[in-house]
């Protein structure tokens, strides 16, 4: 008798299958394969992902335990073995879910468009980051990073409009952030938030003649030369100056020959902030708060260790670490996507524990995630004791 769909099935009814189809055709990802798909590959990476699977075994012993419910899941193979998803992950190209995570990227962005980030600013505002993901030298021989020490570094663009991420890119830890800046598509009018460690003055000037502004901290040894001092209200505000000027050094004047605007603040444990940008309108407070916003990226590749699966990896080669990042993206993004086409009040983390424990349960996501109707303050009810 039919139940309805598995919530694991209604999550990947948002996956747009007709693009995922295109993404495996480009790079030729199905080239010889007769049973185990791309897509029974993302699925079960994907409930990986979910459920918080921690090796191949684990995957397959789970999988095998509900067999007769994979075909209601969406797998079109009999069984799940994980020597064929090991060698699935090693062998197909990890460009394929690079794709669908752009693409899904790209539905995700509109549903969170109007979302508030903490600054009343009508503008799109990204803050660019990295992190570094710690590996072994002998079994990851392929992303060097210290004389002893393997890592790759999960460079990304952070829309801070619902934390989508607009722009990913996997290096080895030997590749420094600042060379990431050359990949990037810059938006004109919108703003980049960036830390010391992207102060290259020839890069933030091609960011500044392709119309977009940036906000970024000086160095100790950065020297300015000030031209003009705007007034500034330090009774009222933490803002110590806020001046115009230019590089004053041989090199740096000519890789950047434009006029700076220089604002120093003092933050609430009286540290004194210099803060770099090519944006002369807005208050210098602003110039403050918007920085400190930067901070979400942050949070973001903290929430992202915390509770999807790109730390413990499942392969030891670079396509399969690789395919298992992408698909760890996909799996956050379309859960975005679910969140906002179903209204859901919950946050991230609230819908992902929910969804670990109930992927084969029929309950419709909707209701699964609204609270029981029973009134807990009825008068009929007896009261609970409060905890002390």
């Amino acid at each position: 008798m039919h139940q309805g769909k598995l919530v694991f099935s209604q999550v990947m009814t948002y996956l747009p299958l007709t693009t995922f189809r295109r993404c495996v055709a480009a790079h030729r990802g199905e080239h010889k394969v007769k049973d185990f798909s791309c897509l029974d590959q993302f699925f079960a990476m994907a409930f990986a992902q979910l459920t918080y699977r921690e090796s191949l075994r684990d995957i397959e012993v789970n999988l095998r335990a509900q067999s007769h419910r994979l075909y209601h899941m969406g797998f079109r193979c009999a069984t799940i073995s994980r020597n064929t998803l090991a060698n699935a992950n090693a062998t197909r190209p990890w460009q394929i879910y690079a794709d669908l995570a752009q693409h899904l990227i790209a539905m995700a962005r509109p549903l969170y468009a109007s979302e508030p980030f903490g600054v009343d600013l009508d503008a799109t505002v990204y803050a660019f980051d990295a992190t570094t993901i710690d590996l072994c030298l002998s079994v990851y021989p392929w992303a060097p990073f210290r004389s002893a020490k393997a890592a790759i570094k999960l460079h990304t663009l952070l829309d801070l409009r619902g934390s989508i991420p607009s722009f990913i890119h996997i290096t080895d830890g030997k590749t420094h952030e600042v060379n990431i800046l050359d990949d990037l598509v810059i938006e004109p009018g919108a703003y980049y938030l960036m830390d010391r460690g992207y102060l290259d003055f020839a890069r933030l000037y091609s960011l500044h003649a392709t119309g977009a502004f940036f906000v970024t901290r000086a160095k100790s040894n950065t020297k300015f030369k000030r031209r003009y001092s705007h007034p500034v209200d330090r009774a009222t505000s933490n803002v110590i100056c806020d001046q115009t000027g230019v590089l004053p050094l041989f090199y740096t004047s000519k890789h950047y020959p434009a006029s700076l605007r220089r604002v120093v603040v003092k933050d609430d444990a009286g540290e004194r902030l210099i803060f770099l940008t090519n944006n002369f309108a807005l208050k210098p407070e602003m110039i403050a708060a918007l920085y400190k916003q930067r901070w979400q990226v942050e949070l973001f590749f903290k929430w992202i260790k915390q509770h999807l699966r790109i730390k413990t990896f499942l392969g030891t080669s670079e396509n399969a670490v690789k395919t298992q990042i992408w698909i760890a993206v996909c799996t956050y993004v379309l859960i975005a996507i679910v969140k906002k086409r179903l209204h859901l009040p919950h946050s991230l983390y609230e819908i992902l524990q929910i969804l670990s424990l109930t992927m084969f349960e029929t309950t419709p996501i909707n209701q699964l995630l609204t609270p029981s109707s029973g009134n807990l303050n009825d008068d009929n009810q007896p009261k609970q004791m409060s905890l002390l």
